[in-house]
């Protein structure tokens, strides 16, 4: 199925957030100190990210704070770039 990445990520998410508390860290964002709650399995995939792209988390950080939406929050985009980025990669199989 064509969108079967894109339902199978959702539903991981469904089930983390069923299962899982937020676990609060902080990051540091264009030199200033932030903190950021997100579910273990959210904060282990953007390390990963991170790794794979062979740059510091904080940095990743920074760059999905820059190009977020106001109304958006950071924890909140952080989500969303882990599950595009999962969907990507279960597309490219």
């Amino acid at each position: 199925m064509k969108n079967s990445g894109w339902r199978n990520a959702v539903n991981v998410v469904r089930l983390i957030r069923m299962t899982a508390r937020p676990i609060k860290h902080s990051l540091t964002l264009h030199g200033h100190r932030t903190s950021v709650s997100l579910e273990e399995a959210f904060w282990d995939a953007f390390r990963e990210i991170a790794a794979e792209r062979e740059i510091p988390l904080n940095q990743l950080a920074a760059q999905i704070d820059t190009a977020r939406s106001g109304d958006e929050g950071l924890a909140s985009a952080i989500r969303v770039f882990v599950l595009r980025h999962t969907k990507a990669a279960t597309d490219a199989r």
